[in-house]
């Protein structure tokens, strides 16, 4: 029997890409998800234990996986849940294994920039952005969890008074009725 789950965790291995015979590339690591809670007692957080998953993805996911995953990038990924019970010479135990549906990083903890596989991509022949009016953003990386990120265009004053008075130009927006 197979459950949907949704997890937030840390990528604890390097991902491993694969190939099946017939084929069809598969990428496979190993999630921790930490669990905290807060101890009333000590007005503290403190750990309280991790479950760690294997997660396989196929197909395209397993492209995307391999070439955008890290270990240690911190992720969000849902997909089914299969747990399955296994047996050494000197162990037993029970493995959690997640057939990942869909995974993205986890905002709270980064940046991340997203890029169209060049096949699904519908930019015109000219190379213009599939979305007139779209900015090109500058990503940065921030190696500091608790520094202030980088301002955003969207938050320079002028800009964003431009869009709620409707100024599409200025705000670099073509949708003039959408005041944000």
């Amino acid at each position: 029997m197979t459950d949907t789950i949704t997890i937030t965790g840390n990528v604890a291995t390097e991902p491993e890409h694969k190939r099946t015979p017939g084929g069809v590339p598969i990428t496979t690591f190993r999630v921790a998800s930490g669990q905290r809670r807060y101890d009333r007692t000590t007005n503290s957080w403190v750990d309280a234990g991790t479950n760690w998953f294997s997660v396989s993805t196929f197909r395209g996911l397993a492209e995307h996986a391999f070439h955008s995953l890290r270990k240690g990038d911190r992720v969000i990924l849902t997909g089914k849940l299969k747990l399955r019970q296994w047996e050494t010479d000197t162990k037993k135990g029970v493995s959690a294994d997640i057939d990942a549906d869909a995974i993205g990083h986890d905002l709270r903890f980064g940046v991340s920039r997203f890029e169209k596989d060049a096949a699904a991509s519908t930019s015109s022949e000219d190379g213009a952005p599939e979305h007139p009016g779209a900015t090109e953003w500058t990503v940065a990386t921030i190696t500091d969890a608790w520094a202030a990120p980088e301002a955003h265009p969207a938050d320079e004053p002028a800009l964003v008074g431009a869009a709620i008075a409707g100024d599409s130009a200025a705000s670099g927006r073509d949708d003039a009725d959408t005041p944000f």
